[in-house]
């Protein structure tokens, strides 16, 4: 038995299992937060806007990304430090919201925590720190809703232009010089699928299928689904047709119970097979005299079942992911019937189309429905790699997520950084009639808007000094809409370059933002207990934090 003596007497030691780890204060606790979510921020804030660069990162299943899309960056990075992981909850928030703005989001947080680092080192107290961003937040989204473009609030989400224009921006910081190819595909796939109410905007309905081959002038959108796979048999072809689809697979059931047959003569052997071909035949029979065409399984075929199909000149497909099949039912508004039977009038689905195609060495099924009422619309991407494929579909999925952001608000504010240092100008002069100590967090606070023309000046090989002193000059004579115009490297009104940002997307990227960074600043302790099964695997042997 282990006495008293050998016990660590003092403090937290005392209370607490050997193996913890304590620590506390500005030194180690604050400071070596701010420190990993500034590292963190570091990452994401080169792939920042149209010029942003690429981040070649391998996950622990050896899949390579090679992308400039934040969320997906923070995702596979497996972030370990808790006080990085909030800034990654932050994006993750933004990313599951809007579906844009995760950099903004990570970036501002860690350029507020860097300057609350500064503060701290000049003696004001983390608490007071969060009163000043509390109330610079506040009167942020006060300032923000001053700059919403006039008459912007009314649109029609069926109109391609304005679709466009407002989507130009999220599809350009992903894809830059690709957006009027990728805006108008991505703008009629939605406006198909939009419903009579455009708030229950569905963005599953918009799909993308990716093959390799072509490039992206070969893309296209279809009516309805691609599948990426063959029709099972020879038929191949099928117009207007009705579609019945089984969940359980196209092939002869075996029965709950268990039997044994006893088969005396070679006679009643050849019945017994006949009889199992009868009832397939009756099946299918009955499949085809319901008028149906197609047949859809999402599990196996049998070769008798399919021998039937080709005889009563049925077009047979398979879809084995419950997902896709679900989503097929969607496009032909076909009911999925659990085993092999004849299907009721309304079960059955309708397609203008089904055929199989050869797009670039790919076999796909199209599944076309062109009649208004489509539930499902597909953007066929074409490209030279797996990896530019999926950068491609994240370009993509950015500009669906910004179509059903604008079918609930379709404000616009400017783009271009031209928001930020608006922002900026004028939180300082709000800085200027506060009277405590927070009067110097809310100027930090507006300082830290200086990131976005910084980065985007630094991305685009800019001179950054030059590029944020000139629109400070222009916004101080009142031209509250003056940019960066990165292509020529100069600062210009953006409603002639037409970039401009949604007002839903810079809201909630600014609010995430400063409720990590206040969320970081409020933490002065880190207890870590000691975890079962040994040493941490991030432990050191010195026993100091890991500083990841």
């Amino acid at each position: 038995m282990v006495g008293l003596g050998s016990m660590a007497g003092y403090g937290i030691q005392s209370m607490l299992k050997e193996g913890h780890r304590h620590l506390s204060g500005l030194e180690e606790a604050v400071l070596k937060n701010i420190d990993a979510c500034r590292e963190l921020s570091a990452i994401t804030r080169t792939s920042l806007g149209p010029n942003g660069m690429n981040k070649m990162v391998i996950n622990h299943l050896d899949k390579l990304f090679v992308t400039n899309d934040a969320a997906t960056i923070v995702n596979e990075l497996e972030v370990q430090h808790p006080a990085a992981k909030i800034l990654v909850l932050a994006a993750k928030a933004q990313q599951e919201e809007i579906g844009d703005g995760a950099n903004l989001t990570i970036s501002f947080a860690g350029e507020l925590l860097e300057k609350a680092e500064e503060l701290i080192r000049m003696g004001l107290h983390p608490s007071e720190i969060i009163i000043g961003y509390t109330k610079a937040i506040n009167k942020t989204i006060e300032i923000l809703e001053d700059l919403v473009e006039k008459g912007s609030e009314n649109m029609d989400v069926r109109n391609k232009e304005d679709v466009v224009l407002r989507m130009r921006s999220a599809v350009a910081s992903k894809q830059f010089g690709q957006e009027d190819m990728l805006c108008p595909l991505v703008a009629d796939a939605c406006i198909q699928v939009c419903p009579k109410n455009p708030a229950n905007f569905n963005v599953d309905n918009v799909r993308v299928a990716k093959l390799l081959g072509g490039g992206l002038h070969n893309s296209s959108v279809v009516r309805g689904m691609v599948l990426k796979n063959d029709a099972v048999g020879s038929i191949k072809r099928a117009e207007k047709a009705k579609i019945v689809v089984f969940a359980g697979g196209v092939d002869t059931s075996a029965t709950e119970t268990k039997g044994t047959v006893l088969i005396h003569s070679a006679e009643q052997l050849e019945n017994y097979a006949k009889t199992e071909e009868a009832k397939v035949e009756e099946l299918i029979k009955a499949v085809a005299d319901s008028g149906a065409k197609v047949i859809v399984s999402g599990a196996a075929v049998g070769d008798m079942a399919l021998h039937f199909c080709e005889r009563y000149k049925l077009m047979v497909l398979k879809i084995s992911s419950k997902f896709e099949l679900r989503r097929f039912c969607r496009t032909t508004g076909a009911v999925a019937i659990l085993k092999l039977s004849q299907p009721n009038a309304d079960e059955l689905g309708y397609a203008d189309s089904v055929s199989v195609e050869e797009i670039g060495g790919t076999r796909v099924t199209v599944v076309k429905n062109e009649d208004g009422g489509n539930s499902v619309a597909t953007v066929v991407l074409r490209g030279s790699t797996d990896s530019i494929l999926d950068d491609l579909e994240r370009a993509v999925d950015d500009g669906v997520n910004t179509y059903r952001s604008m079918c609930r608000d379709s404000r616009i504010i400017p783009g271009a950084a031209a928001t930020e240092v608006e922002l900026a100008k004028r939180l300082k002069e709000f800085s200027l009639k506060e009277t405590g100590l927070d009067q110097y967090a809310i100027a930090k606070f507006a300082e830290s808007f200086e990131m976005v023309p910084r980065t985007l000046a630094e991305n685009a090989g800019l001179s950054a000094m030059e590029i944020i002193s000139s629109l400070y000059a222009e916004h101080a004579s009142g031209n509250a809409k003056v940019g960066i115009d990165l292509e020529e490297g100069a600062c210009k009104d953006i409603s002639t370059l037409k970039i401009w940002d949604l007002y839903v997307t810079k809201f909630f990227a600014l609010k995430y933002s400063a409720d990590a960074a206040c969320t970081v600043l409020r933490v002065d302790q880190i207890i870590m207990a000691k975890p079962a099964g040994g040493p941490r695997r991030d432990a050191q042997p010195g026993g100091g934090m890991d500083e990841d």
